[in-house]
């Protein structure tokens, strides 16, 4: 069963600020992980007080999203440059 793709309010923002190319890139990296049965299986589990959290690798961009398996629903918390995302 494939997991639906959710965005809080501050990652809308951030990804509208976005330039068109990334959004365009980021908005085609969440489709394709829209199909997949395990969402896990592309990201990687963020460590310490983050760790509830998987990270998406795309480009210079990360996407930080929480994966709720009951649910069946990746929501996408924040979105930003690798040097900005996490702080």
């Amino acid at each position: 069963m494939a997991y639906s793709i959710a965005f809080e309010s501050q990652a809308e923002k951030e990804f509208s600020k976005l330039d068109k190319t990334a959004q365009q890139n980021i908005f085609n990296y969440l489709k394709k992980l829209s199909t997949l049965e395990n969402p896990r299986l592309l990201g990687k589990s963020l460590k310490g007080n983050f760790s509830d959290f998987w990270r998406y690798r795309v480009g210079d961009y990360r996407v930080i999203c929480d994966i709720d398996d009951e649910r069946i629903l990746v929501t996408v918390v924040r979105i930003g440059h690798r040097k900005d995302v996490y702080k």
